[in-house]
């Protein structure tokens, strides 16, 4: 699949399930909520204190299922290379990525006041491999 094409199905569907790799080598899947900033990365909000976080720190390949609001029907798996962004880096990227899933804040004071008490970061991945490129 064109890295292109992937990118938009991602930037107009926004659930997925992320996997990263534990110590052991299995699996740890986590839904979640993405974006896509203009550079073409996937953007997932999460807590420091993550299993996932911890995981991508160890191993920074990640696949992500990106599926319709229906569940059932066009879906994609994009595959890359994650960086964590911590605080304080990263609250612009935060912001960015609540307004690119559901818009303005009514607060942002409060909103930024709340990504530092839960110690929010944000993982960023870089697509390098997208798929199905067929169906069966």
């Amino acid at each position: 699949m064109d890295l292109d094409e992937a990118r938009a199905f991602l930037r107009t569907n926004s659930r997925s399930v992320l996997a990263t790799h534990r110590k052991d080598g299995r699996p740890q899947m986590s839904p979640v909520s993405h974006a896509v900033d203009d550079e073409g990365r996937v953007m997932i909000s999460t807590r420091e204190t993550a299993f996932k976080v911890r995981n991508l720190r160890q191993d920074p390949h990640a696949s992500l299922c990106a599926v319709t609001e229906n569940w059932f029907g066009s879906w994609i798996q994009a595959d890359g290379t994650a960086t964590i962004v911590s605080l304080p880096e990263a609250m612009d990227l935060l912001v960015d990525l609540y307004r690119r899933v559901m818009g303005e804040h009514p607060d942002w004071d409060d909103y930024r006041a709340a990504m530092v008490r839960d110690k929010r970061c944000v993982i960023v991945i870089t697509i390098e491999r997208a798929g199905p490129d067929r169906h069966g």
